[in-house]
Protein backbone atom coordinates (compact mmCIF):
# COMPACT_ATOMS: atom_id res chain seq x y z
CA UNK A 1 0.00 0.00 0.00
CA UNK A 2 1.13 3.35 -0.56
CA UNK A 3 0.24 5.88 1.55
CA UNK A 4 1.13 9.85 1.00
CA UNK A 5 0.85 12.47 3.36
CA UNK A 6 1.12 16.84 2.41
CA UNK A 7 1.26 18.86 5.24
CA UNK A 8 1.04 22.55 4.62
CA UNK A 9 0.65 25.92 6.31
CA UNK A 10 2.38 26.74 9.37
CA UNK A 11 4.01 29.70 10.16
CA UNK A 12 6.13 30.18 7.08
CA UNK A 13 3.52 28.60 4.72
CA UNK A 14 5.53 25.98 3.56
CA UNK A 15 4.10 22.60 1.82
CA UNK A 16 5.98 19.05 2.55
CA UNK A 17 4.72 15.93 0.81
CA UNK A 18 6.14 12.55 1.55
CA UNK A 19 4.97 9.13 0.48
CA UNK A 20 5.25 5.59 2.00
CA UNK A 21 5.75 2.26 0.54
CA UNK A 22 4.03 -0.51 3.36
CA UNK A 23 5.29 -3.21 0.84
CA UNK A 24 8.29 -4.80 2.28
CA UNK A 25 8.11 -3.26 5.87
CA UNK A 26 8.01 -5.75 8.87
CA UNK A 27 5.21 -3.17 9.99
CA UNK A 28 3.01 -2.88 7.28
CA UNK A 29 -0.11 -4.06 9.17
CA UNK A 30 0.47 -1.64 11.84
CA UNK A 31 0.56 1.10 9.04
CA UNK A 32 -2.51 -0.38 6.89
CA UNK A 33 -4.68 -0.28 10.35
CA UNK A 34 -3.61 3.00 11.81
CA UNK A 35 -4.27 3.99 7.35
CA UNK A 36 -8.14 2.42 7.56
CA UNK A 37 -8.35 4.11 10.40
CA UNK A 38 -7.12 7.58 9.80
CA UNK A 39 -9.24 7.85 6.82
CA UNK A 40 -12.59 7.64 9.11
CA UNK A 41 -13.22 11.16 9.70
CA UNK A 42 -13.50 12.53 13.41
CA UNK A 43 -16.66 14.38 13.38
CA UNK A 44 -15.62 17.44 14.00
CA UNK A 45 -13.76 19.08 10.62
CA UNK A 46 -12.48 22.19 12.45
CA UNK A 47 -11.41 25.29 9.50
CA UNK A 48 -7.50 25.50 10.49
CA UNK A 49 -6.47 28.06 12.60
CA UNK A 50 -3.81 30.51 11.84
CA UNK A 51 -0.42 29.52 11.66
CA UNK A 52 -1.68 26.11 12.00
CA UNK A 53 -0.88 22.70 9.46
CA UNK A 54 -3.71 21.24 7.02
CA UNK A 55 -2.88 17.32 6.02
CA UNK A 56 -4.06 15.73 3.16
CA UNK A 57 -3.70 11.78 3.87
CA UNK A 58 -4.28 9.62 0.50
CA UNK A 59 -4.15 5.42 0.65
CA UNK A 60 -5.38 3.47 -2.46
CA UNK A 61 -8.44 3.41 -0.87
CA UNK A 62 -9.31 7.26 -0.31
CA UNK A 63 -8.24 10.76 0.79
CA UNK A 64 -8.99 12.77 3.72
CA UNK A 65 -8.61 16.07 4.49
CA UNK A 66 -7.69 17.13 8.37
CA UNK A 67 -5.81 19.91 10.32
CA UNK A 68 -3.80 20.82 13.73
CA UNK A 69 -6.26 20.43 16.35
CA UNK A 70 -8.65 17.92 15.09
CA UNK A 71 -6.41 15.30 14.39
CA UNK A 72 -7.37 11.66 15.71
CA UNK A 73 -4.61 9.58 17.41
CA UNK A 74 -4.63 7.47 14.57
CA UNK A 75 -3.81 10.52 12.17
CA UNK A 76 -1.21 11.71 14.33
CA UNK A 77 0.96 8.39 14.29
CA UNK A 78 0.45 7.94 10.66
CA UNK A 79 1.50 11.38 9.78
CA UNK A 80 4.73 10.90 11.79
CA UNK A 81 5.43 7.90 10.62
CA UNK A 82 5.22 9.17 6.60
CA UNK A 83 6.60 12.68 7.28
CA UNK A 84 9.37 11.24 9.46
CA UNK A 85 8.48 13.78 12.36
CA UNK A 86 5.83 14.45 14.63
CA UNK A 87 2.69 15.99 13.56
Amino acid sequence: MRIEVTRSGGFAGLTRHAALDTADRPDAGHLHALAEAALSPSGTNRAPYPDGYSYTITTGTGTIHCVDGDLTPAQRELIAAVLGEGA
